[in-house]
């Protein structure tokens, strides 16, 4: 565990002063520091087991002005792991060019037999049901996770009607397009490391209108888990800077499937109307209108009249 001499290490610097319930504090925060970062003073005193005086107390034990600052301390010790993570595998992960493709792919389908392994069938099964039977299904992944989010939303659309994409730049922007989410509603959260909090505000936004919310994420101490009834984690450890999103796809894929093998007669259909409105409107498969083509415009010219001449 990478510390550098920071938070953690004053934890166990000062840990023999603490109190029964500041200890209890300093063993939740070492063992699950990515999940409490992201929590409010009340809600670590709740997960350690201990009270949110006790909180405020324990950031001033350790010399800090507050909790903000100590929430700070925190964060920075996430972004300090993270870019240990990245310079270590880089420096010491060189590898010939001609074993690239075997290793990162090697690496990427022991991720996906790993998730295959642990995920959660019944919280799989449960998303299912919760993403069928919602009144719209709004989708949120934001940086590296916005493709998983695109990938998820363009097939859902095939399965069902009012999926809501959820792109944003700003937060201001995301929660303009969530205004009107309501308990008939289910969210689908999908975040990696680093942690959005965009994302994570979005969920809490959700969950507080009664929501169902579903996070596709990386492990049971990923913070999206705090706002999330149903959690699906896929590994998606880094192979250099990249990230490795190849399992929470196979995960998506899984999904998809599973809610397509369920609606699958109106998968049919919305697949037969796709084709039919494709035949309609388009033209040799070309995408580009060529206006010295007298050919076109000529065919173009008929198809038009005739339309006209229905409704004369």
């Amino acid at each position: 565990m990478y510390d550098d001499g920071g938070l953690l290490a004053l934890l166990r610097e000062k840990r023999g002063q603490f109190s029964k319930g500041q200890r209890k504090l300093a063993d939740y925060i070492s063992e699950h520091y990515e999940e409490a970062a992201f929590l409010t003073a009340a809600q670590l005193g709740n997960k350690a087991g201990t009270s949110e005086s006790t909180v405020v107390r324990f950031a001033a034990a350790l010399g800090l002005s507050g909790y903000p600052e100590f929430q700070r301390k925190m964060a920075g010790l996430i972004q300090d792991r993270l870019h240990a993570i990245e310079r270590i595998e880089i420096a010491g992960g060189a590898m010939p060019q001609e074993e690239v493709v075997d290793n990162v792919m090697g690496a990427d389908a022991e991720k996906i037999r790993l998730t295959m392994e642990a995920l959660d069938r019944n919280a799989f099964e449960v998303a299912v049901e919760d993403i069928l039977n919602a009144e719209n299904v709004y989708i949120i992944g934001v940086q590296n996770c916005a493709p998983l989010a695109s990938f998820l939303a363009y097939y859902l659309r095939l399965v069902r009607q009012r999926v809501i994409l959820v792109g944003s730049v700003n937060s201001s922007e995301l929660f303009e397009q969530m205004l009107h989410v309501s308990a008939s509603d289910a969210v689908v959260g999908i975040s990696f490391p680093q942690y959005s909090m965009r994302t994570l505000k979005a969920m809490e936004f959700a969950n507080n209108r009664n929501a169902k919310i579903i996070a596709l994420t990386d492990s049971k101490h990923s913070p999206m888990n705090i706002y999330s009834s149903c959690n699906l984690f896929a590994r998606s450890d880094m192979a250099s800077v990249v990230d490795s999103l190849a399992a929470p796809l196979s995960v998506i894929n899984a999904l998809i499937v599973a809610l397509c093998l369920r609606r699958h007669d109106q998968v049919m259909n919305n697949l037969k109307l796709l084709e039919q409105v494709t035949q309609d409107y388009q033209y040799d498969s070309r995408d580009e209108i060529n206006l010295f083509d007298d050919a076109l415009l000529s065919d173009m010219k008929k198809k038009a009249d005739k339309e006209q001449g229905k409704y004369e």
